[in-house]
């Protein structure tokens, strides 16, 4: 009678260096956290103390101002510089090319010092009108651009900037056939860019573009040299007025961390939103993922439970 063969008993493949990095960055990250607990130059009773002064949520509102009015002009700017290069028509095409090539080959910190002393380019006083002719409206210059509406206008410019890039770059991410096929229905130019390309270049735009949210707000940190009080500006003169370096740099970064994740989640969000249209399933939340690890770990109770002693999941 012929033996019945056994059952192949699979052995996993043995992966020591994976275990061994594991055990050195696990020791890492406790070296870090006991720093962050038992090193008292961190000052946690004086963050504890100062992360809700007055100065600095006042200050907080401002980063989050600028940041948020900088990224509206830097969006509608983009998508307009971006559909301009995209144009036929070379005087647009090439205007836009010329702005591109500016803004991105200047430093931030330079656009902002020059928009800040703009009075000393244009004049004490600012004139609308009819170009190369009389002008029937006259401004102040230094009280209508103050240092907050320079800050604005030099993140918001510098930010067109990049914005059209990536704009264009989800553009054209768009089947040209998608445009073709809309256009022989006799849909409008306009339409199609709204009903037809944009929507589906969001899933290429989106990403970038909160990254680029993201960098606004640290970079709005910048703002400090023109003398605008926002959170890190805030900081510096807390420290000047206390002696108290690290704590207030703690605080600074803490408030940054915060809305850093905040916008994170919602960058998140916002990608599996406009993922809908290229995969048939959504990638999982993190709640998702938190459920299924729980619902797996309580299956592998149950499988590996002694004789006897099973219970079921509840």
């Amino acid at each position: 009678m012929p033996f019945a063969p056994a059952a192949i008993r699979a052995v996993p493949v043995r992966r020591p260096g994976r275990w061994i990095s594991a055990a050195i960055l696990l020791v890492f990250v406790l070296m870090f956290f006991n720093m962050l607990a038992f090193n008292k130059n961190f000052g946690w009773d004086l963050v504890r103390q100062w992360l809700f002064w007055h100065t600095i949520v006042q200050a907080v509102v401002v980063t989050l101002e600028l940041t948020v009015y900088a990224m509206v002009i830097g969006i509608v700017g983009g998508v307009l510089l971006a559909v301009m290069r995209l144009s036929s028509n070379p005087v647009s095409s090439s205007a836009a090319w010329v702005y591109t090539w500016f803004f991105r080959g200047t430093p931030v910190l330079v656009q902002l010092l020059f928009w800040n002393n703009i009075a000393a380019l244009v004049g004490q006083q600012i004139g609308f009108g009819i170009p190369f002719g009389p002008q029937f409206l006259h401004l102040n210059t230094n009280s209508t651009i103050t240092a907050f509406t320079a800050a604005v206008l030099a993140l918001g410019l510098n930010e067109a900037a990049y914005m059209s890039e990536i704009v264009r770059a989800g553009l054209l991410s768009v089947d040209e056939g998608q445009t073709e096929a809309a256009a022989s229905l006799g849909m409008r130019r306009a339409k199609i860019m709204r009903r037809i390309v944009l929507p589906q270049a969001m899933r290429v735009i989106i990403p970038p573009t909160g990254n680029e949210t993201i960098s606004m707000l640290k970079t709005s940190s910048l703002a400090s040299v023109i003398g605008v009080v926002e959170l890190t500006d805030a900081s510096e003169s807390a420290i000047h007025l206390y002696f108290k370096a690290i704590p207030f740099y703690v605080v600074a970064s803490l408030w940054y961390l915060f809305f850093t994740t905040v916008l994170s989640i919602g960058q998140y969000y916002i990608e599996r939103h406009y993922a809908r249209g290229s995969s048939r399933n959504l990638p999982p939340t993190p709640f998702q993922k938190l459920m299924r690890m729980n619902l797996s770990f309580r299956r592998r109770a149950y499988t590996y439970a002694p004789a006897g002693t099973e219970k079921g999941p509840s």
